[in-house]
């Protein structure tokens, strides 16, 4: 067996054109192994799609999983239970955000985003409002459009740590996103009221 510490430079060719590797060195090992790769490197150059289709396009046991984690998350939610909500919501952002990445985009973005918009809902509801704002915008950042709750939390965790000008802006960049979204348009004036009675 060789000894790992050391190194050994091989004398080995890569042909610019071709891209066959070849040897000047004598060891029937390295012969046989090259002869292998370059066996491999055709028969892959032969295939005619560049990338194969994954086995399976969408996990179902995975989604299930996922789908079960966040309705565990709300009804720990729905009792009051924020802390344990906010751990069932975590595992499957986990489970989510590990998926393999021939999966959908689509798919997990939208899993993610409704985890961690409910997660900030979590946090909001134990007045945690840094934490709600990073998971507002995480949700945000996973799928813009169609996500006005998220919009919202986020704005209103940055009103209720003051953050007005901040808060005003987000508000109206999720009020372009969404159109009219009457608890946006509702955030928006009660930003507008808090900064009148703050000047």
């Amino acid at each position: 067996m060789a000894d790992s510490e050391s190194f050994t430079l091989l004398p080995i060719h890569l042909d610019p054109t071709s891209k066959a590797i070849t040897t000047t060195s004598n060891s029937r090992a390295l012969q046989e192994e090259l002869t292998a790769l370059n066996d491999l490197h055709k028969a892959l150059k032969n295939i005619e799609t560049l990338v194969p289709p994954p086995p399976v396009p969408v996990n179902q046991k995975r989604s299930a999983q996922i789908t079960k984690l966040r309705e565990a998350g709300n009804n720990e939610f729905r009792k009051g239970k924020h802390q344990e909500a906010i751990k069932y919501y975590g595992l499957g952002l986990q489970m989510a955000l590990t998926r393999p990445l021939w999966e959908p985009v689509g798919l997990v973005r939208d899993e993610v985003a409704g985890l961690y918009s409910n997660r900030a809902q979590a946090h909001m509801a134990m007045s945690n409002w840094v934490d709600g704002a990073v998971d507002a915008e995480s949700s945000v950042e996973a799928k813009k459009a169609g996500n006005a709750k998220a919009w919202w939390r986020r704005g209103r965790c940055l009103m209720e740590m003051g953050r007005l000008e901040e808060a005003k802006e987000w508000v109206g960049r999720g009020l372009e996103m969404e159109g009219t979204e009457a608890d946006l348009v509702g955030l928006l004036k009660e930003i507008e009221v808090k900064e009148k009675r703050k000047a």
